[in-house]
Order: structure tokens, then sequence, then C-alpha cells
């Protein structure tokens, strides 16, 4: 391939740098721009071929290779751009879907405020020791619960052991369970409450459950209404 300084010189300032600088960026403005310098380079070269020299056959099939890979490359990023555009606006809608329902989340602390409700899951019947905890440590209530194989719940009215009745908050949850061998077993403790709001502005979207933010995947199960 003959193209002399002279040739090369025709080509604008900004093309020269990019095809000379790093080819690393995987943006597509980088991309895009790499792509408008082959093209410049690649039109330079078809129009001042020297007649005695011309442009070898297999380079230039070479060249036009490239030219096809780059233009499929940058179509490929518009569209992976547009699928990501169109999840977001999935997830946005699927979590619109919750507000209002009786969800239960993984956790093990709950926002009280009239009543609370856990969910646990025990892979066999035990006997466990509930304790329920204020956000400054102390102790709110205690007591003993039978837990079934498979799940369960516990609806906390916010009275303590002695019957005072504690204010709204944070409060947290731990299950100490031993089965009929006196081997512990291990209890996994869920949050249930209703979906207050959803936050679309956030990414992924945010669902508002007693004060507290989620993720959809956080949701493990969908609760249905009392009555």
């Amino acid at each position: 391939m003959a193209v002399d300084a002279a040739t090369l010189a025709t080509v604008p300032t900004s093309a020269t740098a990019t095809t000379s600088g790093t080819t690393s960026s995987s943006s597509s403005t980088g991309l895009a721009n790499n792509f408008q310098t082959f093209l410049t380079l690649l039109t330079t070269q078809l129009q001042n071929q020297n007649p005695l020299d011309p442009l070898d056959t297999n380079q230039f099939t070479q060249q036009l290779v490239q030219f096809a890979q780059v233009e499929q490359q940058l179509k490929s990023n518009d569209q992976l751009a547009s699928l990501v555009s169109i999840e977001k606006t999935a997830q946005s809608t699927q979590a619109l879907v919750f507000v209002g329902q009786t969800v239960a989340v993984d956790g093990s602390t709950a926002h009280f405020d009239g009543s609370s409700t856990w969910n646990f899951n025990s892979p066999s019947s035990a006997t466990a020791t509930i304790t329920i905890s204020a956000a400054n440590g102390q102790t709110a209530y205690s007591g003993g619960f039978n837990i079934t194989s498979g799940n369960a719940s516990f609806v906390w009215d916010g009275k303590g052991n002695d019957g005072t009745q504690w204010p709204a908050g944070d409060y947290k949850m731990t299950v100490s369970a031993k089965d009929s061998n006196g081997k512990d077993v291990s209890v996994s403790t869920e949050v249930q409450g209703t979906v207050d709001s959803v936050d679309l502005t956030a990414s992924p979207a945010l669902l508002s459950i007693g004060g507290k933010t989620y993720t959809l995947d956080q949701i493990k199960r969908v609760v249905r209404a009392a009555g």
C-alpha cells in the first residue's frame, strides 16, 4: 500500500491522533471515533493511489473486513444499550405491581408501629427461644415458641414481658432453636410488611417497606392479606 507523507497530511489532525493513540477504550464514543478515522484513511488511500504502485488487493480486502467488523460492533453496542433500557423499564413496571402488597424479605430487623411480623423457616420441628431487641440493644421481649418444619410466622404487638408497651421503632429478632435431641437447629428469618412506595429514580428500583428500602431480588414471597 503506497500512501506518501503528503497524502497522510490531508487526513484531519484529530483523526490521525486517534489512530496513533490508545485503542483500548471500550466506550462507544472511542469506537465511533476510530470508525470515522478508518473511513477517512480508507477514502484517502483510494483517492491517492500511486498508479505505478496501486493498493495491494489483499490489504484492501483486509481493510474492508475491518470496516465491516467495526460497523457491526457499533450496531451491537446500540442494540445492547436498547436492551438495557428496556430491561430497566420492565423492572420499574414490575416494581409498581408490589405497591400495597404484603411481602416477605430476607432480614431480622422490622419496623414496629402497632405490630410487627417476622417469618422464619426451620428444616425440622424445634423448640425455640425468640428474643426481640430494640435498636439500642435492650431486650424488649423474650419467650418460647414451638416451631414446626417449614414456614411459620410470629406477630409481635409491641408488649414486653412485663406488659410494657414499647414505642414505634426498629426491632431485631433473634431465634435460638433446638430439636428433640438437643441439637441446634438453624432457623432463617424474614421480615414481613406492606410495600408503601417504589422509588423509580433509583437503579434498580427500590421498594419501601416500613421505612426501609429493598430491591426486587430481596423479595422472597408475596403474602395474601388475612380475611
